[in-house]
């Protein structure tokens, strides 16, 4: 089989990424893990490349390798209504997060710059010595979910899916073996329209005592797997990193900004 399109790996490869490299190769995908931060030189005759990386180094190869990289905008979660998030969250700054006084669930939007997670107040949040404080960050109520699941999403449709924790404890079972599966299925319609790139990753879950809701919407080419299916998960990943010039006008509003290439 002929290959036209490349998929990149980062120099760490995950288990996913071993996953979408063996399903990339039975399509007959070319996969090149990159050793280190710099991109091999190319030409117009190469393979169509794709990713699956972190956004660190995703930013660092994705200019060079002429990809668009979507993901949902990064206040996308605070603009939906409550009766999909059943907590309120708020899409501000580092520097004003850290004068909360009351204990929150603090997350950078679209990356990884500080650890996720319930700060008991602003105070714990890192320095200006270590993150710029016009950063943006989602500050959200606390919540208790009692399951969460991720969901490889395509054109608004499910593509795959799996359980990855339950009560907050590691509990990873594919979605179509999961007894809510109907349920995941019927809450992640109700996300249709509703703002997202044609190609994501969304976490939903079970919130005690209340129903069903929105975790967080996840770039697809930096998103593990858990038990989804790795060659219907390959498809979104495919579609969220591919070249630039391939990216359609509905979708190039969820273009990740990437540094610009600097040429020796």
């Amino acid at each position: 089989m002929s290959t036209s399109r490349t998929l990149f790996l980062s120099p760490r490869v995950t288990a996913t990424g071993h996953a979408f490299a063996d399903a990339a190769r039975r399509r007959g995908v070319r996969v090149e893990t990159l050793r280190d931060w710099r991109v091999p030189p190319r030409s117009p005759a190469d393979p169509a490349a794709s990713l699956y990386s972190g956004p660190l180094f995703a930013d660092a190869v994705a200019g060079g390798l002429g990809l668009g990289l979507l993901e949902a905008p990064p206040d996308w979660l605070a603009r939906l209504p409550y009766e999909l998030t059943l907590r309120k969250v708020e899409f501000t700054t580092v520097a004003r997060a850290r004068a909360l006084r009351r204990p929150a669930f603090v997350k950078p939007p679209n990356d990884k710059s500080f650890p996720a997670r319930v700060y008991r107040d602003g105070s714990g949040l890192p320095g200006p010595d270590a993150v710029d404080g016009t950063e943006p960050v989602l500050v959200s109520d606390i919540v208790t979910f009692a399951a969460e699941y991720r969901l490889f999403v395509r054109d608004g449709e499910v593509r795959t899916g799996s359980r990855y924790a339950t009560g907050g404890d590691l509990d990873v079972v594919p979605l179509e073996r999961d007894a809510r599966r109907a349920e995941v299925l019927a809450f992640a319609g109700r996300l249709a329209g509703r703002g997202l790139p044609s190609a994501v990753v969304v976490d939903v879950g079970l919130v005690e005592g209340a129903g069903w809701a929105v975790v967080e919407a996840n770039a697809a080419w930096a998103s593990g797997h858990y038990a989804c299916d790795a060659d219907a998960a390959l498809d979104v990943v495919l579609h969220a990193a591919r070249p630039e010039r391939d990216v359609p006008a509905a979708d190039r509003r969820f273009l990740r900004p990437v540094p610009a290439v600097v040429r020796d």
